[in-house]
C-alpha cells in the first residue's frame, strides 16, 4: 500500500482490497472499490463493506451484510437483506457501491417495485440517471406514484425531456393524505419542464452541451459566466479548481448588473448572510450597485441576497431560502457543481468544483518550496471595500470556448423573463446531462 491509500498497481482487485482493509484505510478501500468494485465477486464486495462498516461503528449495516452472506440459497431472504444492506449504502453516503447490490436484489426479486426505487434512488444519488430510469422500466406492473414521479425526474437529469414529458403526463395530481407531500415533487416536474421549452433553441430541444440553458431548466438560475478553459476537453464551460480574484468577483457583479438591468429589476438593498465569506461578498455587492446592506431576513422582499459559496450557509437560512418571497433574488458567486447547495440559486457567478476566495488562505511558490499563505483577517468591510475598487477581469481563456459577450447573456435572459424568478428554490443534486470531468 503506498502512502496515499491507493492499492499496489500489481495486485488484483480483491487482494487490493483485502490489503486496504487490512491497514484499516477505510478511504481508499471505498475509492479502490468505486473504481475497481465490479471486477470483485459480489460476497467479497459485501464483505469488504461490511468489515468497513464494523470498524465504522454502523451496527444497522453489518447486520444487514451479515444477513446477505447467510442467506446464500434463500432467494427471498437474500434479496431483502440486499435491499437493507443497498439502503444503509445509500444512507452512509456511498449510493454508487450500492447499485450494485440493488442490482443483484432486483434480479432476484424482479416483481419488488420497492427494490426498483432503492436502486433508482442509488443511481439518481451517483448521477447516472440513465440506469435509473432502466431500473424503473424494467418493472412490469403499473408504476406507483413516486415511482413514476422518479422516472420523470431522472428523465429530464439525463436530457431525455420527451420521456419525461410522457411520464409527467401521467402522473396525476396527488389526492388523500399524501397530496401536501407529494404536490411539491410534481410541481417541480412541471416546472423544469416549463423552463425546459423556455430555452429549446430548435424542435430537438435543448442541445447537450448547452449548460447555461441545462442550469436553468433544472435550477431555474441564470448561469452569469462559463469558464473558458477545457470547453471541448471534458469541461464544457465548468470550473474544476479555481483561484479566485477581486477583478473576476466585480466582473461577475457586472454580469449580474446586465442581468438585473435586462429585465428591469432594481432591488431596494443587499441582504447579508451571515457567514464571512458571503459577508464580504454581499458588503461587495451593496457598494458596486449603491445599495444599503442589510442582515438577511427570510420575509424581507425586493432585496438581492448574495452569498459567495452557498454550502456554507447554515440549515435553517437554506431552509428559509427555498421559499421564494416575491422581489428576492439570489445571488450566489461560486457554486459548487458537484456538491450542489440546498436551495438553487437565481443567479449564478460560475459552477466549480474547488476555490480559493480572493481573501482566503493560498499556495505559493517561494524558493521552489509550495507554502500557504494565511488568509486576510482584516474586517470584511475592508475588504469588500479594496474587492469592489477593482478592475473587472473576464479571463480570455485558451481560445477554444464559443464566445460569450453581454449580448449573449441579454439574449438568455429575454427568453427566460417570463420564467425566471418564479418557481421554488429546489435541491438538484445533479449537474444535470452536461458532461464535465470530475476530479475525485
Amino acid at each position: 500500500m503506498t502512502s496515499e491509500g491507493a492499492a499496489p498497481a500489481a495486485a488484483d482487485p480483491l487482494t487490493a482490497a483485502d490489503e486496504l482493509l487490512a491497514a484499516d484505510d477505510i478511504a481508499g478501500l471505498i475509492r479502490h472499490l468505486r473504481v475497481d468494485g465490479d471486477a470483485v465477486p459480489l460476497p467479497d464486495f459485501v464483505r469488504l463493506l461490511r468489515e468497513a462498516a464494523r470498524s465504522m461503528g454502523f451496527d444497522a449495516m453489518v447486520g444487514a451484510a451479515s444477513r446477505a452472506l447467510e442467506a446464500e440459497d434463500d432467494r427471498e431472504a437474500r434479496a431483502a437483506a440486499l435491499y437493507d444492506f443497498g439502503f444503509e449504502c445509500i444512507e452512509h453516503g456511498i449510493a454508487f457501491l450500492a447499485i450494485r447490490v440493488l442490482r443483484e436484489a432486483a434480479e432476484l426479486e424482479p416483481g419488488v417495485i420497492q427494490i426498483r426505487t432503492e436502486l433508482a434512488a442509488a443511481c439518481e444519488r451517483a448521477w447516472q440517471h440513465l440506469d435509473a430510469m432502466a431500473a424503473l422500466r424494467g418493472f412490469q406492473g403499473e408504476l406507483p406514484w413516486l415511482a413514476r414521479y422518479q422516472l420523470a425526474f431522472n428523465a429530464l437529469l439525463a436530457g431525455e425531456v420527451a420521456v419525461a414529458e410522457e411520464e409527467f403526463a401521467a402522473l396525476a395530481e396527488p389526492e388523500g393524505e399524501d397530496r401536501d407531500d407529494l404536490l411539491p415533487l410534481r410541481e417541480k416536474v412541471r416546472a423544469m419542464l416549463v423552463r425546459a421549452a423556455a430555452v429549446a433553441v430548435t424542435d430537438d430541444g435543448l442541445a447537450a452541451g448547452d449548460l447555461r440553458g441545462w442550469q436553468f431548466a433544472l435550477t431555474g438560475g441564470v448561469l452569469l459566466t462559463v469558464s473558458p478553459y477545457g470547453y471541448d476537453a471534458g469541461m464544457t464551460g465548468r470550473w474544476a479548481m479555481v483561484g479566485d480574484s477581486y477583478g473576476a468577483c466585480v466582473e461577475t457583479l457586472r454580469r449580474l448588473g446586465v442581468v438585473l438591468a435586462g429585465r428591469g429589476l432594481s432591488p431596494q438593498t443587499v441582504s447579508l448572510l451571515p457567514d464571512r465569506d458571503s459577508q464580504i461578498m454581499g458588503l461587495a455587492a451593496a457598494k458596486y450597485f449603491d445599495l444599503p446592506a442589510v442582515p438577511f431576513a427570510p420575509e424581507r422582499t425586493d432585496t438581492l441576497i448574495v452569498a459567495y459559496d452557498l454550502n456554507e450557509a447554515e440549515p435553517d437560512v437554506l431552509a428559509a431560502l427555498r421559499n421564494r418571497v416575491p422581489g428576492q433574488i439570489l445571488f450566489e458567486r461560486a457554486c459548487d457543481w458537484t456538491d450542489p447547495p440546498l436551495a438553487a440559486a437565481d443567479a449564478i457567478g460560475f459552477l466549480r468544483q474547488m476555490v480559493r476566495e480572493p481573501w482566503g488562505s493560498a499556495l505559493r511558490v517561494v524558493d521552489g518550496e509550495v507554502t500557504e499563505t494565511e488568509a486576510d483577517a482584516r474586517p470584511a468591510e475592508e475588504i469588500a471595500a479594496e474587492l469592489v475598487a477593482a478592475e473587472p477581469y473576464a479571463d480570455e481563456g485558451d481560445g477554444e470556448t464559443p464566445p460569450d459577450p453581454d449580448s449573449v447573456l441579454e439574449a438568455f435572459v429575454t427568453a427566460v423573463a417570463d420564467n425566471w424568478l418564479t418557481a421554488r428554490r429546489e435541491y438538484i443534486g445533479s449537474p444535470g446531462p452536461v458532461p464535465s470531468s470530475r476530479f475525485l
